[in-house]
């Protein structure tokens, strides 16, 4: 056989063919083929693993994005969750749904100093739009390589974060937050109070809200971005912006240094207008200084003056010792204690104890008080709720004050209103009580009915007491010092109140803290007034202005302005039956 011969018949070996003999050796078909199955099984079980394998990855990858979608953000420095920044505060609204308090929203500027290339240049153009900004400040803050979160400025204004936006500057961002907006500024600022930067109450409702637990949910981050019920208060708006107006104009007229005003429901201790001058706009607080932020209505004690006339006769009408038909001798002043009391006005003769409600006589109210006794009057103030702090809603009240050991001397000037300080409103709410038939009714600034104020109420002096009391506030209101606070078709009485002021330990007299408490229609009260001027001046500027003629007109402004609005119906002639006609 020759070589190519050996050589085709190898060839044809090498080749698998079925059922071929060559020189006696059989290649088997059968073999052949499961040959090719395994390695096509094997080539689909590695497409297999490898499908299994991107679907794992994927799949982890996939849960890994949803795990990252539900976490809670991270917190870096002095931020907070996006959550807890944006937390809601309710609307607070007058009694008759008009918004004092709402949120608004607003974004603030943040930096991340390890992401700015050029602080320089970046402090540069924040400050062609920001032209109050800080710049040293801002340079310390944006050159920190390794701070990863400042705060810039807080609460921006949409114009200038459009402008800051268009700045470019990387490493610069926004955070959305929440702006607390009052639409009425400074109206009833004592009453609704105002928040901080970060939305947290600080004074009035505002504070009182967060302590009714809002604050306990935001901390524990349970607060979000929803709308929350809103917060009605027992203020009317009408009526508050009339008070506060009214008060600007006296402290304007009289010069004095501030003044205040309340308006009382005597059937439910409802505060329909509440307001202290000084005050403050909530929107921007820090501007009034520390001086606009004290509430004197409820936060300032003073001496009330004559108005306390009123609590000492009616503790001695109460007490069954003294009745509205006793006479007292107020011929000579009293000496004691090497203090001489006498009149102001004095008659120099016997009055009967319409006439001391009247004359404002110190040497009469003083026996009334020394015939009840000293142990008595303090029991008698404490009943009425004038020696202890007032219980409110409101967070700013004061604790009054009073001398530590009541003697004779001490219970002598207490009957005519000096060496007791009490707030204004709590003068104002034991008023309340000697006309409205003799219930004490705690004061409240959210809305209150007459069955529920009748839950609360305490009977304090009899019924008897209290319509004693009403006549001789109707007899002043007539023929008294509180004949400035007359309004034509309101019935209006009251008592007024001049109180010298005390300067260097002693009580001088061209200074006065001024007050006038009011009652009307005083036949059948529907409401308290009670107005407080703090040194006003005579317009001839020859010394202080007395109650009579600065804080009973200031009364008189209100019930005018206002009597309508509270739906007191005016009626004329001695039966109340005339009709007031304009030809």
């Amino acid at each position: 056989m020759t070589f190519l011969s050996r050589i085709m018949l190898l060839k044809s070996q090498a080749h698998f063919s079925t059922d071929v003999q060559r020189g006696g050796t059989s290649i088997n078909g059968a073999a052949f083929k499961g040959t090719g199955k395994r390695k096509t099984e094997l080539a689909r079980k590695r497409v297999g693993l490898m499908i299994a394998g991107f679907t794992v990855a994927y799949a982890v990858i996939g849960g890994r994005l949803v795990q990252y979608g539900y976490a809670q953000p991270e917190v870096t420095s002095s931020i907070l969750p996006a959550d807890r920044l944006m937390a809601s505060r309710p609307d607070i609204l007058d009694r008759n749904g008009e918004v004092l308090a709402t949120d608004i929203r607003t974004v603030s500027l943040f930096a991340e100093p390890h992401k700015i290339v050029d602080a320089d240049e970046a402090v540069e153009k924040l400050a062609t739009v920001l032209t109050d900004l800080d710049i040293k400040g801002t340079y310390k803050k944006l050159s920190n390589p390794n701070s990863h979160f400042q705060w810039l400025r807080r609460q921006l204004t949409p114009k200038q974060q459009s402008q800051v936006l268009a700045l470019g500057i990387p490493g610069i961002g926004f955070r959305p937050e929440k702006r607390r907006f009052y639409p009425g500024g400074p109206t009833a600022s004592h009453v609704v109070g105002y928040v901080n930067i970060d939305n947290r109450g600080m004074s009035g409702m505002e504070k009182y809200i967060d302590n009714q637990g809002l604050a306990d949910l935001r901390d524990l981050g349970m607060t979000g971005d929803s709308p929350l019920e809103p917060v009605k208060l027992s203020i009317d708006l009408r009526v508050q912006n009339i008070v506060r107006d009214v008060l600007v104009g006296a402290v304007t007229k009289f010069e004095a240094l501030g003044a205040g005003a309340v308006v009382l429901d005597v059937r439910t201790g409802e505060v329909l207008a509440m307001s202290s001058l000084p005050d403050f706009d909530p929107n921007n607080p820090a501007a009034s200084a520390q001086e606009g932020w004290l509430n004197r209505m409820s936060n300032g004690t003073f001496e009330m003056g004559s108005t306390f006339k009123s609590f000492t006769i009616a503790m001695g009408l109460d007490s069954g010792k003294v009745s509205i038909n006793d006479s007292f001798d107020a011929r000579y002043p009293i000496r004691i204690g090497g203090f001489t009391i006498q009149d102001f006005h004095g008659k120099h003769r016997i009055l009967t104890v319409p006439e001391i409600f009247q004359y404002s006589s110190n040497i009469g109210t003083a026996k009334v008080a020394d015939i009840v006794g000293t142990e008595g009057h303090k029991e008698f103030l404490t009943r009425l709720g004038l020696l202890s702090k007032m219980q409110t809603e409101l967070p700013e009240v004061a604790m009054p004050s009073q001398p530590r050991q009541w003697k004779k001397l001490n219970s002598i000037t207490i009957s005519f209103g000096h060496g007791v300080s009490t707030t204004p409103l709590q003068t104002a709410v034991a008023g309340v009580a000697l006309v409205n038939g003799g219930r004490l009714i705690e004061p409240t600034f959210l809305p209150r009915t007459p069955e529920q104020a009748d839950l609360v109420a305490q009977q304090v002096i009899q019924p008897s007491t209290s319509k004693d009391m009403r006549y001789l506030f109707e007899v002043n209101g007539v023929k008294g010092s509180g004949r400035n606070a007359r309004v034509d078709g309101f019935n209006v009485g009251g008592k007024t109140g001049t109180a010298d002021k005390v300067v260097n330990g002693r009580y001088v007299g061209d200074k006065n803290f001024n007050a006038f408490l009011a009652a009307f229609p005083i036949d059948d009260p529907r409401y308290v007034v009670l107005a407080v001027i703090d040194e006003p001046k005579t317009d001839k500027g020859n010394g202080a202005a007395l109650a009579g003629t600065s804080a009973a007109p200031m009364v008189g402004e209100i019930i005018r302005r206002s009597a309508a609005i509270l739906g007191v119906e005016p009626k004329f002639g001695d039966d109340g039956s005339a009709l007031l006609v304009s030809y």
